[in-house]
């Protein structure tokens, strides 16, 4: 608890005894008057002034100015009918601020959790310069520098592994608990935590562009971003609590005029005013403008510590209606480790195509090219490669590589690049990933690469099924085979092959059609996928899901959903995370609306009183809230 909140504590508790030990004081007129506004000047003040600047900025109608309205008015009938029964205004604002008090607690506490839960952010970083080590800034470290992590130190910069070996705990980045262990060569990202031995760092990226500062930025902008129901209750307080003013005004005056005027029995002001007090009690919205946003903060928080980073409300509400799901294959169904598995119809030897191949793919990042490079530097025993010998690289989007390789034009990729190339490729009687080479335009064969499935991957296409999904389809760049093949492996309904990332987008943008043409849109469209390539396409689907630890910085940029594990059953996790949130936040739109309506109708025609009104404005507020922290939990979604 905080200074601040414990000032109030103090001030809810001396107002309690005041108020109690009033009860056993017999005094009457002004002096019973003057200690009564004791306990609830004590309790109320700040409302008082809160209502007062509101008046005075032209932001009259807030739950403030109702406190203040129902409470003096509460008094000034106690002071007109000369009863002296100050009690209730009292009461009514003494549990006015025992919930104000609640939900600021609350409301603290789940901030504190998530910030807990992701708390990544180094404090240093130990640098090692001529042989010294010394902690810095993580800001002043350079791309290229060394830097030492012991055991149990975050660590700070993402690079690679040159000395030592170690187990890291990932918890925070992605949920897990099951440690990671890293060896020399081993990437390794900012955030985690090492476990065990020291380990010697290469950075690779400035601080600023690490992943710790990414998931931090994306954490702390995501509530920026309101979701529908979010703007719907701003909207709704803006207009309900003005409506509500004017209800309870016009009970206090048309009533008694009725029945003064019209019917001749009297106008009983106290009666309709007192009423109408009750009335705007019952109406404040704090369960509403409190507990919604709370939910979506929850919830983002929640998915957050599982490895599920969600940009805004708007998405997390988005995600919840999900019905379609198109996936990317390589890297994000396959663990997108390639390895050449064999050299067919080649009028070259085995190991002159294949360094050919990747004398071809030298300069090129994807993992093919690395897996060519690999192949040939096994069956070389890792002989020099002159890169001079490789010029005029030319890549060619979604088809391949054209290069000059010691005089000779080399063509490396799929059947499309053979065709542009004005050679005639041969298919592959093996399921895999088939990289024609033609030389000086002539067929020259093909490379066969196999990739494997991710093991849980079936289990992800079956998780999402049973969420509701009703439509899975594979978009793929490979060969018809090799997508049916895994295709028919993970369980995925459709499958799309040979697909330029422009087709992967119109491919995408059918999908959003038959949705608007089967439901309206009601239902949404999601993308996952994790390469440079796929960026384009998470840009274009209503929910962009990257495959956040492995995946390009442009991915992740145009993701909705970044999965800090890569693991596809998180894509099932996500969605079940947004649901839960979602239907807290209609919980509590019911719940509240329905009990406030009730009260308001009860206290109109006079059964409901102050302490009703308190349970109608607090109780549903303390209720919400704590129904809204439930958001937090999603361990087991």
């Amino acid at each position: 608890m905080n200074k601040k909140q414990q000032k109030a504590l103090i001030r809810i508790i001396l107002a309690a005894v005041l108020l109690v030990a009033l009860h056993f004081v017999n005094v009457e007129g002004w002096i019973r008057f003057a200690l009564y506004m004791i306990p609830y000047l004590i309790v109320g003040y700040d409302i008082l002034r809160k209502a007062v600047k509101g008046i005075i900025n032209g932001e009259v109608f807030d739950e403030n100015f109702l406190m203040a309205v129902a409470t003096v008015g509460a008094i000034a009938l106690a002071l007109i009918s000369k009863s002296g029964d100050y009690t209730e205004a009292v009461a009514v604002m003494l549990f006015y601020q025992i919930g104000e008090l609640f939900q600021s607690y609350a409301i603290g506490r789940s901030r504190r959790n998530i910030s807990d839960l992701m708390d990544i952010r180094p404090d240093y970083a130990n640098l090692e310069q001529d042989g010294e080590v010394s902690q810095v800034d993580p800001d002043d470290v350079e791309i290229g520098s060394i830097i030492v992590v012991s055991p149990g130190e975050k660590v700070p910069i993402d690079g690679v592994v040159i000395e030592g070996t170690s187990f890291l705990n990932t918890s925070a980045l992605t949920g897990e608990s099951v440690p990671r262990s890293v060896t020399v060569g081993d990437e390794i990202i900012s955030g985690c935590i090492n476990n065990s031995g020291l380990l010697k760092i290469r950075t690779t990226r400035e601080f600023g562009e690490s992943t710790v500062s990414k998931i931090l930025d994306l954490v702390e902008n995501a509530s920026s971003r309101k979701s529908r129901s979010e703007n719907f209750i701003t909207k709704f307080a803006k207009y309900y609590t003005p409506a509500v003013c004017c209800s309870a005004l016009a009970l206090a005056v048309i009533p008694p005029l009725v029945s003064g005027l019209a019917l001749g029995t009297g106008f009983t002001w106290g009666t309709w005013v007192y009423r109408a007090l009750t009335f705007l009690v019952i109406s404040c919205p704090c369960a509403l403008v409190i507990s919604i946003p709370l939910s979506f903060f929850a919830g983002l928080g929640g998915a957050s510590h599982e490895g599920v980073l969600i940009k805004g409300s708007n998405f997390l509400e988005s995600l919840s209606k999900v019905r379609t799901v198109a996936f990317d294959k390589t890297g994000t169904m396959t663990k997108g480790v390639f390895s050449v598995s064999g050299v067919h119809h080649s009028s070259y030897p085995d190991e002159e195509l294949l360094r050919l191949a990747s004398m071809a793919e030298i300069y090129s990042s994807h993992p093919i090219s690395k897996s060519l490079r690999e192949a040939y530097d096994s069956l070389s025993g890792g002989a020099p490669v002159d890169r001079d010998s490789v010029t005029d690289v030319e890549e060619i989007r979604g088809k391949g590589v054209l290069a000059t390789v010691e005089g000779r034009r080399v063509a490396c990729g799929n059947a499309q690049l053979m065709t542009m190339v004005g050679a005639v490729p041969v298919d592959c009687h093996q399921v895999g990933t088939l990289v024609h080479v033609a030389i000086d335009g002539e067929y020259a064969g093909h490379i066969l690469i196999s990739d494997q499935v991710k093991p849980n991957a079936a289990e992800a296409i079956k998780a999402l099924k049973e969420r509701g999904v009703t439509r899975t389809v594979m978009l793929t760049g490979d060969s018809a085979k090799a997508g049916e093949h895994v295709a028919s492996q993970l369980g995925i309904d459709e499958v799309r092959c040979q697909l330029l990332p422009e087709n992967k987008v119109e491919a995408v943008e059918q999908l959003l059609a038959d949705e608007q043409e089967k439901n309206g849109g009601k239902a949404k469209v999601a993308f996952v996928g994790d390469g440079i390539n796929d960026a384009p396409v998470l840009s274009r689907a209503d929910i962009g899901i990257a495959m956040g630890a492995l995946g390009s910085d442009a991915a992740i940029e145009a993701a909705d959903v970044v999965l800090m594990d890569d693991d596809p059953m998180k894509i099932s996790k996500a969605i079940g995370i947004a649901r839960k949130c979602m239907r807290i936040v209609y919980e509590n739109i019911g719940f509240a609306i329905g009990v406030k309506l009730i009260c308001l109708i009860l206290g109109a025609v006079g059964i409901a009183n102050m302490w009703l009104a308190i349970f109608a404005d607090v109780g549903v507020m303390v209720i919400a809230v704590l129904n809204a922290i439930r958001a937090l939990f999603v361990k087991n979604v």
